[in-house]
């Protein structure tokens, strides 16, 4: 595989987040690869692929496009097929904004990592639409419109689809009618340390964005009494330390070491979003802690009632106040040895090889259809059926 031209195709490289994540792991199995994307940050991708070969799409050189890509959405599927792919083997795009919109060779094997098809224009679209003003609204209706034909006809340039969750593979089925291939996002769970007697408290880590629901968390522990230390920033935040009562606690973004002492020293991880996957959870459970999470999404690859953590079936704080009430009354089976060594089963080294080995299998049987299974080609058969004195179907003449 080492010998093949092989390229990656991701939305844009502009934090280093869960996808981005991905990418690394992939491109650490595939060191030659080049990597096209819309837009990155130089000092980013210095970082996450020093010495690799990164081509920013026609939006990179569009006004203001660094910091305000996103308003370029419209353009992306058209710029996306100004990349040339036909002097490649391979091609493996990471997907959840538009990547997987390229044109490429038949002779090009073109493997889609979806972290999800995109949500503003799919499974989360009227949430989008009533989050704007009437104008801006107007103006989204429009170009989803246009965004969502254009993605569902790129799904049929993919010749393979990988999932990152269960969820996801259902969405991919759902809106591109396509089977997916589940291989969950790797997570670096040998950085993280459990202790032997956590503290008394319940913890919330991410974005403080609308759909993850954090309103929930703040509000179940607001009526419990229960402490709560929330790590995360976004444009909830106001709203959410206005709603908070004294047990709960706002720490923003944070580094490392501080993230790392609270997944090992919480109670448990209290996740009320519905998620394409999920990494925080895993990290918590390499942490040795369980996770209370909203029943829907990745959470229903990794969270399991009584022994990983609880999970709620409505996404209300009444729901979530009985999670937390079963798990302090019950508590989960899984201490945390046996929480870690179930964490590990979504590890880096996990990934790469579940992934790479799928990558291999698909390009050995991608190489044989080339070459047709060893079999004659059209020509030789004809040739051959003429030499033993039968009629050429092509030609009609014997």
């Amino acid at each position: 595989m080492n010998e093949i031209k092989t390229a990656l195709v991701h939305y844009w490289l502009t934090k280093n987040r869960g996808g981005e994540r991905v990418l690394k792991a992939v491109q650490e199995e595939y060191p030659q690869s080049d990597i096209y994307t819309h837009v990155h940050d130089k000092a980013l991708t210095d970082q996450l692929f020093p010495g690799s070969r990164i081509e920013d799409s026609m939006i990179g050189r569009l006004p203001l496009a660094k910091k305000y890509y996103q308003y370029y959405l419209l353009f992306m599927p058209y710029a996306l097929e100004q990349f040339d792919f036909n002097d490649y083997d391979l091609v493996i795009s990471s997907e959840s904004g538009p990547a997987k919109n390229i044109v490429t060779s038949w002779r090009t094997l073109h493997i889609c990592y979806c972290h999800s098809p995109m949500r503003y224009v799919w499974n989360m679209y009227y949430d989008y639409v009533r989050s704007k003003g009437f104008l801006t609204r107007k103006v989204f209706e429009l170009g989803a419109h246009y965004l969502r034909a254009a993605d569902r006809l790129s799904a049929d340039r993919v010749d393979h689809f990988v999932a990152n969750s269960s969820e996801v593979a259902h969405r991919i089925e759902k809106f591109y009618r396509r089977e997916a291939e589940v291989i969950h996002p790797p997570v670096d769970t040998k950085q993280f340390y459990a202790v032997e007697h956590p503290e008394d408290f319940y913890f919330y880590c991410g974005e403080l964005v609308a759909y993850k629901r954090v309103d929930l968390a703040v509000e179940a522990c607001n009526r419990l009494g229960k402490r709560l230390v929330v790590i995360g920033d976004g444009e909830e935040r106001a709203r959410l330390q206005k709603m908070a009562g004294p047990t709960v606690t706002f720490l923003g973004r944070q580094p490392h070491d501080v993230l790392s002492w609270h997944y090992a020293n919480c109670r448990a991880l209290l996740f009320p979003g519905e998620e394409d996957f999920g990494i925080v959870p895993i990290e918590v459970m390499a942490s040795g802690r369980p996770v209370i999470a909203f029943g829907r999404g990745g959470a229903l690859d990794y969270v399991v009632d009584g022994k990983t953590g609880y999970m709620f079936a409505e996404q209300t704080v009444e729901s979530m106040i009985r999670a937390i009430g079963e798990f302090e009354t019950t508590g989960v089976a899984f201490d945390a040895a046996r929480m870690i060594d179930f964490a590990r089963h979504f590890d880096v080294e996990i990934f790469k090889d579940r992934f790479s080995t799928f990558v291999e299998r698909k390009y050995e049987e991608h190489r044989r259809r080339l070459h047709q299974d060893g079999q004659p080609t059209r020509a030789a058969r004809i040739a051959a059926d003429m030499d033993a004195g039968g009629q050429d179907a092509t030609s009609g003449v014997s």
